[in-house]
């Protein structure tokens, strides 16, 4: 592809196709709210913003399992135009002579998507962050603006491991680490989200005892360990290397280059002096995230039992079960039925659920060493 990497010609169409998307939550919840205060109404658009960012994570994870991640191989549209309507005739040129190739018009299409859908989450994250700090100009004690400040500075990070997951083809520890932020924007949402409904009076602190407190810290971050693992499986599409279940090949140990499959900085499906990666080292990835996840589904499964024991906390823990065997469902289907594309789509919005879930139990929560755990 002779396509420039970084072609700025179409950003302004872009920013204002992203601004139109935007405009859509704006105006519903301005509409919708005609009598409500700013900060209530900022309270709702958090909440919304929360849930398309859930969904952009979804989609993400659908771009990435149909292989359209270089549908538009040039950044930030697609072979200098704002949509592939502009590149039909280069899309057609790369699907004549690879027609089952990285470059279609529909992959173009599934790209350019995602791309909106950034551009609009991050299009309201700068209006939170605008809005929190215009409600501070005014006094307003109560209007937090690091949290939204912060968001946006993220989001601006996440954009820009956007561009490097297009310029860098796939590139497997930057893919990763775009997975990752994308979860990382949704535990700042839903900090922002809770900290709102505490100020707002509408839900009060669940006090916690601090050995209960830890173990849902220590909960979630074996909960990251777990996604970064999974998205190390997925960036490098290594998903079949053991594609029976309980054991792997038929072996309970097989095959395994930890070495190579575990070497962060080189090129998809390439070891570090180019040469293709070897079979065991794919196995070696899958395997080490399927033995993780028994120990992390354990953990977990045991801390949603004892937060049921907290009357305020139950509705949560009985979503971190739900949201467990979800995962445990969609990861078997994976390798049973060899990977369709609901189970895995649905294997990453169950990670996404279990970060939120976790994030909003720990911002709702506070230690307290008169809390007894009965």
């Amino acid at each position: 592809m002779t396509e420039s990497l970084y072609n700025l010609t179409p950003v302004l169409h872009l920013l204002i196709m992203g601004a139109l998307v935007a405009m859509v939550p704006l105006c519903w919840v301005w509409l919708r709210n005609p009598q409500a205060s700013t900060a209530r109404r900022v309270q709702v658009l958090t909440l919304i913003t929360l849930f398309i960012t859930f969904d952009l994570v979804l989609f993400g994870a659908f771009t990435r399992l149909t292989d359209s991640g270089l549908g538009c191989p040039d950044w930030p549209g697609c072979y200098g135009h704002a949509s592939p309507v502009g590149a039909q005739s280069a899309i057609a040129l790369e699907q004549s002579q690879m027609p089952h190739g990285p470059v279609t018009h529909t992959k173009a299409w599934i790209e350019m998507v995602h791309r909106y859908m950034a551009m609009a989450v991050g299009g309201l994250i700068l209006t939170l962050a605008a809005f929190a700090w215009l409600r501070r100009w005014r006094g307003d004690a109560t209007s937090g603006v690091w949290w939204p400040t912060l968001t946006l500075v993220w989001v601006c990070v996440q954009g820009a491991f956007g561009a490097l997951t297009v310029t860098m083809k796939l590139f497997p520890l930057i893919v990763t680490l775009h997975l990752m932020g994308g979860l990382v924007l949704l535990a700042l949402l839903t900090i922002q989200v809770q900290r709102q409904r505490l100020a707002s009076g509408h839900r009060n602190s669940v006090l916690l005892s601090p050995i209960l407190y830890a173990a849902t810290v220590l909960g979630l971050f074996l909960l990251t360990l777990q996604v970064l693992l999974g998205g190390w499986v997925s960036t490098n599409y290594a998903v079949l290397a053991c594609n029976t279940f309980p054991q792997c090949q038929g072996s309970w140990w097989p095959l395994m280059n930890f070495e190579q499959g575990f070497t962060l900085w080189r090129h998809l499906g390439l070891d570090v002096s180019g040469q293709p990666l070897a079979f065991e080292s794919l196995t070696a990835i899958h395997y080490v995230h399927r033995l993780a996840a028994y120990g992390v589904l354990v953990y977990l499964s045991g801390l949603a039992v004892l937060l049921r024991r907290v009357p305020a906390l139950r509705v949560p823990a009985d979503l971190l079960l739900m949201g467990l065997f979800l995962q445990l469902l969609t990861g078997l289907s994976n390798v049973v039925f060899d990977w369709p594309l609901v189970a895995a789509v649905l294997h990453t919005g169950g990670a996404a659920a279990l970060v939120v879930v976790l994030m909003w139990i720990l911002t709702g929560a506070r230690a307290s060493h008169s809390t007894v755990l009965n």
